[in-house]
């Protein structure tokens, strides 16, 4: 099936965390680990979920930070310290009753691929590892932590035509 056509039956965008939703970089300061996240990748996600679309986040990390801008982007599936990640993600998908051909999963390093085996779209951000980019149905042209996740946002909502009306609803009315 061509890719616009799977965007179009996604309800569920599955998502690791560190070097996707981050630019993968671990800073320590002061005790606290900081990340870097992407305010357009934070409005894509916000978007989604507007739109009835399941956004979960599956990381072999995690962190306060990660906590708190999931919790501020009302991600409420964040699996944190995941273990292997095709386990989590097929649990998730049988708890939300969601089939693997309405599931795009993203992610940029080796144990991400595991999510592939559950999602009919596997995609991977720019600067993804290159064996990673190999399995990927679609490599974005941003990368992690710099819009990529927006990219794939983007996409889903424009072939299931929502984005347009997004957009025009986030206008500043004069």
């Amino acid at each position: 099936m061509a890719l616009e056509a799977q965007f179009e039956l996604t309800k569920l965008l599955v998502l690791d965390v560190d070097g996707v939703l981050t630019d993968g970089r671990v800073v320590y300061g002061a005790g606290d680990e900081l990340q870097f996240f992407d305010v357009q990748d934070g409005q894509g996600l916000t978007w989604l979920r507007k739109s009835g679309i399941a956004v979960a986040w599956i990381t072999g990390r995690g962190c306060e930070a990660t906590r708190r801008r999931a919790e501020e982007l009302g991600v409420s599936e964040l699996h944190m310290r995941s273990g292997p990640k095709d386990v989590v993600l097929a649990d998730l998908q049988q708890r939300l009753k969601i089939a693997p051909e309405e599931t795009v999963a993203m992610g940029d390093d080796l144990p991400d691929l595991a999510m592939a085996r559950h999602a009919e779209v596997f995609v991977a951000p720019a600067n993804a590892r290159e064996q990673v980019k190999e399995r990927a149905r679609w490599v974005t042209s941003a990368s992690g932590g710099r819009g990529a996740v927006r990219e794939v946002c983007e996409r889903i909502l424009t072939a299931q035509n929502l984005l347009d009306d997004l957009i025009e609803n986030s206008k500043p009315s004069s």
